[in-house]
């Protein structure tokens, strides 16, 4: 029986066939897996550049492409006749003789560059590598054969030219040995491609292993970015129906997600695009398979618990499985323990309610009533302060307007005056129902939410995605909700998409967690990431660890088209240029009404863009940039990034007030428009009428 792996271009290629034709395609291939009667066989590409490439016949007129080593055949993709012919023969195939993961190339394209590259050569100066000895750029798995090539090089600029043609685990040390000169660096650009995936029914990793470059399974299987075995038709439908992102996971990805053990927290940290969240769901359907008790994958709304529970149903098809992760964000989780707690369900207050209370307590005060409540959260709350005492005692990190004692004891009281208030209407604030119970836990025996075993803690295991927006109080809330174990907490986030006043390192609410990190974007073209960086500005932010977090060094794997920017002289003027924009995606470039996106910060812009585009019958999602925190689309336009409403006035503190909390304000309105532009995967449209945001890159 043949060994079958698909590759991710297979699917996309399948779903772009006619319907007839695709159903053709799926029986054969099954009829090929189960090698019954009338199963395609393989078939010898005559003037192919690799002896193990073959073709199967899926349909009439239209064939596979397959990697053939042994019994085992890797589908590449399915083309018309002569098509899949061309393309079979252009290729080259290898195993990274440092990696261990499979490697294609363009060997035809290298082959038609070869004389340019050697007319570049010949001219005045040296070459780009001829102080490196072949041993060295053997070193960092550049295979042999494609040694003449890089041999050829002169510039930097011509290795970039060469970089769709080689693949990226050869493109990627070379072109770091080129810019730095060090073979460390080289090897360190290659770190992200590595797995560690075990055999089935083995204990041990291939990776422990030697690496033959001649095993093309191993390869696969240490390439699960490039390929997924199935076994029988059921995992056949399910690779080929499933999103991509359920199936084929880059190499770093699947081994932050896969590996078995961590024996102490973990905190994923990357920039947009690079798959915090991806990882997340992965984690949590591995413990779920793995683990040893529920999961939680907890996030910061519930509209992205939502979310992240549609896509955790799409990735975990066992029900079983399934049901033994729950999914959603800490509010619900301190709003389950104490309705359990206490039998009923809790009264909220709400963030009206609470403004009008501080405007009473804090009047005739030294302090605003918006100063004394950021000084409850951020203050009192985030560091768990239940007495006078410990507030006139207390740091204050992140508070920069000095207090003396006096001050302190006013605020404090105006504090107890609210809290007083709330008790006595039987409300709670969320944070303050986080708080309790995370109390609650700290103080009880017994699980509260499941009967079935002996520990407190509600949870085996919690994977918590946007890290970077949660209070102390609800960091420390998880941290009693699941026991001190390995593979206890599994945490991503990215302090740069940061939309909250939140800025606690994890080791100040107990959680020391071993630090990872993602530097490739593999969603934002680097043109939209560079202006993207700019326009979030490049520098450090702090949160989730004790350093701060850094952009440079942060890439992008792929080119694409550059944001687009337009102002208009007035707010119609640009609603009607956004209504020709939309035409144009939908009519002329065929984009699906579900991949685009149109986002506003201010909810009058939104309401008209939304009454703008079903005028025009354009059924495109119209939400507030808050709102577009967690999503993806092929498509975005981001409206109204005027000066004047992009940073939004009515969300700064007053600079005679309190100037770094005015700073806090603006880093995140600036990261409020930065999250809602990196939502684009294909292209970003921005608009405003008059002068434009200060935000936006010149």
């Amino acid at each position: 029986m043949p060994r079958l792996a698909i590759s991710p271009e297979f699917p996309r290629e399948l779903r772009a066939l006619a319907e007839p034709v695709r159903r053709d395609v799926v029986v054969a291939i099954r009829r090929f897996l189960e090698q019954v009667p009338a199963a395609p066989y393989p078939e010898q590409v005559g003037d192919a550049r690799d002896a193990r490439v073959a073709t199967l016949r899926l349909a009439e007129r239209y064939r596979g492409v397959v990697l053939r080593d042994g019994d085992v055949y890797w589908l590449l993709t399915v083309l018309p006749d002569g098509d899949a012919s061309a393309y079979a023969s252009g290729l080259g195939f290898g195993v990274n003789s440092r990696l261990g993961v499979i490697e294609v190339w363009d060997a035809e394209a290298l082959e038609r560059a070869e004389p340019a590259l050697r007319r570049s050569a010949d001219g005045p100066g040296r070459r780009l590598f001829d102080d490196v000895p072949d041993a060295d750029l053997a070193s960092v798995g550049i295979d042999p054969r494609l040694l003449p090539y890089i041999r050829l090089v002169s510039t930097e600029a011509t290795l970039a030219a060469l970089e769709p043609l080689l693949p990226p685990t050869q493109y990627a040390p070379l072109a770091e040995l080129a810019r730095t000169g060090s073979l460390t660096a080289a090897w360190r650009a290659l770190d992200s491609w590595r797995t560690a995936v075990t055999w089935p029914a083995a204990a041990t990793s291939i990776d422990d292993a030697p690496i033959d470059t001649t095993d093309v399974q191993a390869a696969l299987r240490r390439s699960p970015d490039r390929a997924a075995f199935v076994a029988d038709h059921t995992e056949l439908d399910r690779v080929l129906g499933s999103p991509g992102w359920c199936v084929f996971l880059h190499p770093q990805q699947h081994r932050l997600s896969r590996t078995p053990h961590y024996e102490r927290p973990v905190l994923v940290t990357g920039g947009v695009g690079t798959g915090k969240t991806l990882i997340a769901l992965h984690r949590a359907a591995y413990l779920a398979a793995e683990g040893a008790g529920p999961v939680l994958l907890v996030t910061f709304s519930r509209g992205l618990s939502d979310l992240l529970s549609a896509k955790l149903d799409l990735l975990v098809t066992d029900c079983v499985r399934r049901k033994r992760v729950e999914v959603g964000n800490v509010d619900r989780l301190a709003h389950h323990i104490m309705t359990e707690a206490e039998g009923r369900k809790p009264n909220l207050a709400g963030d009206a309610e609470v403004g009008r209370l501080f405007a009473e307590a804090a009047r005739g005060g030294p302090h605003s009533p918006g100063f004394v409540l950021r000084e409850w959260e951020q203050a009192v709350l985030a560091q768990n302060l239940t007495t006078l005492a410990e507030y006139l005692d207390a740091e204050r990190p992140g508070r920069s307007v000095a207090l003396g004692e006096a001050e302190r004891a006013a605020i404090w009281q105006a504090i107890a005056k609210v809290t007083a208030r709330l008790r006595e209407s039987g409300r709670r604030t969320l944070l303050q129902l986080a708080a309790e119970a995370c109390a609650l836990l700290s103080r009880t025996t017994g699980d509260l939410l499941d009967d079935s075993g002996p520990l407190r803690e509600p949870y085996r295991h919690i994977v918590v995605d946007e890290a970077q927006d949660l209070h102390p109080a609800q960091w420390r809330l998880l941290r009693a909700a699941v026991p001190h174990l390995s593979d206890d907490l599994f945490i991503v986030g990215d302090p740069h998409q940061r939309i909250s006043d939140n800025r606690v390192p994890l080791s100040a609410v107990g959680i020391a967690a071993t630090p990872r990190r993602l530097d490739v974007s593999r969603r934002l073209s680097r043109e939209l990431l560079s202006w993207s960086v700019r326009l979030r500005g490049g520098g450090p932010v702090d949160g989730l660890v004790e350093t701060m977090h850094e952009l440079f060094g942060f890439g992008s794997d792929g080119h694409g088209a550059r944001p687009v920017v337009v102002g208009y002289d007035s707010a119609e003027a640009e609603l009607s240029g956004l209504i020709a924009m939309l035409k144009e995606w939908v009519v002329d470039d065929r984009v699906p009404v579900s991949e685009i996106a149109v986002a506003a910060r201010e909810a009058d812009f939104v309401r008209a863009a939304r009454a703008a585009t079903e005028k025009a019958n354009l059924g495109v999602r119209v939400c507030t940039l808050h709102a577009m925190k967690g999503l993806e689309f092929r498509r975005v336009a981001v409206i109204g990034v005027t000066d004047g409403i992009v940073p939004s006035p009515a969300a700064l503190t007053p600079a005679a007030e309190d100037p770094a909390a005015r700073a806090h304000d603006l880093q995140r309105e600036r990261g409020l428009l930065y999250v809602a532009c990196t939502r684009a995967a294909e292209l970003l449209y921005v608009s405003h009428s008059g002068r434009a945001s200060p935000f936006l890159p010149s």
